[in-house]
């Protein structure tokens, strides 16, 4: 039977916390900032958690499923 291959796009984006969530990052950070605000910048900047919905699609990518 083949390896079960994990997405390396989703690898990269995607790490999985001590208690089995999904931690991800902020996107619209990349350029363009001199437009958003400095409390904007900051917040994007911070980590967040995949929602509920999307948690079954990550874990499959990463092969936890």
């Amino acid at each position: 039977m083949p390896k079960q291959k994990v997405k390396c796009s989703a690898k990269k984006r995607f790490k999985l916390t001590g208690s089995g969530k999904i931690k991800r990052k902020h996107a619209y950070k990349s350029h363009i900032l001199t437009k958003k605000s400095k409390k904007r910048k900051l917040a994007l900047t911070h980590s967040a958690l995949v929602s509920k919905a999307d948690e079954k699609n990550v874990k499959q990518q990463l092969g936890l499923i």
